[in-house]
C-alpha cells in the first residue's frame, strides 16, 4: 500500500504543482474569479492520480478487488500527499514571489463589493475583517493550513467516487475459498 499512495500521491503532487506554476503567472489576465475555476480545474486534473492509484492498488496489491474502505483509505492518502505538495508550492510562491498576492486579491473583492452596491460601512466592515485576516495570513503556519484545505476536500471526494467505482467484494469458489489470493501462514 504505501508504495502505491506514495507513487500516485507524488506523481498528482508534481501536476498540482507544476500546473500551478503554469497558471499562476496568468492570474492577473485572467482575473481572480475565472483563476478560481483554473485552479480547482488543475486540481480535479491531478486528482485523477486517485482513481488510478486505487485501481493499481487493487488490481496489484489486494488480488483485484478491495472494499470500500481500504480503497478510500488509499485515494485519501493519495490526496493527503498531493495536497502537502501543493501547500508547499504555494508556500514558496506566495512568500518568495508573490508577497502582493493577498494586498491585490482584498482590493478585488472590496471593488467587488463597490459594484455590488453595498454600502461604505458594510465595505468598512469588510475591509476591517480582511486586514485582520492578513495579518493572520503572514503566519506561514496558518497560511499553510489555510491553504491546506482548499485541495483536501476535492481529493477527498474523488477518493469517495473512486472507492465507490473500483470497490468490489471478492468471489468465493465452491470451497469458500478466494481464488488467487495469497495463502497465509503464521
Amino acid at each position: 500500500m504505501k508504495k502505491t499512495v506514495w507513487t500516485f500521491g507524488l506523481i498528482s503532487g508534481a501536476i498540482i504543482s507544476i500546473l500551478m506554476l503554469v497558471t499562476i503567472p496568468f492570474q492577473d489576465e485572467l482575473g481572480f474569479d475565472h483563476s478560481l475555476l483554473v485552479g480547482y480545474t488543475t486540481m480535479v486534473l491531478a486528482f485523477l492520480l486517485i482513481y488510478f492509484g486505487v485501481r493499481s492498488y487493487r488490481d496489484n496489491v489486494r488480488g483485484g478487488s478491495v472494499r470500500f474502505g481500504p480503497a478510500f483509505a488509499v485515494g485519501a492518502l493519495i490526496a493527503v500527499i498531493s495536497s502537502v505538495c501543493y501547500v508547499a508550492t504555494w508556500e514558496v510562491m506566495y512568500f518568495k514571489f508573490m508577497p502582493d498576492f493577498l494586498s491585490k486579491y482584498q482590493a478585488h473583492q472590496l471593488e467587488k463589493a463597490r459594484a455590488g452596491g453595498a454600502s461604505e460601512d458594510v465595505i468598512a466592515k469588510q475591509k476591517a475583517e480582511m486586514d485582520k485576516f492578513g495579518q493572520m495570513y503572514k503566519n506561514p503556519v496558518v497560511n499553510s493550513a489555510m491553504t491546506f484545505v482548499e485541495p483536501l476536500p476535492v481529493g477527498l471526494v474523488i477518493a469517495l467516487v473512486s472507492a465507490g467505482i473500483l470497490s468490489r467484494a471478492r468471489k468465493r469458489d465452491a470451497d469458500g475459498m478466494i481464488p488467487g489470493a495469497r495463502e497465509v501462514t503464521s
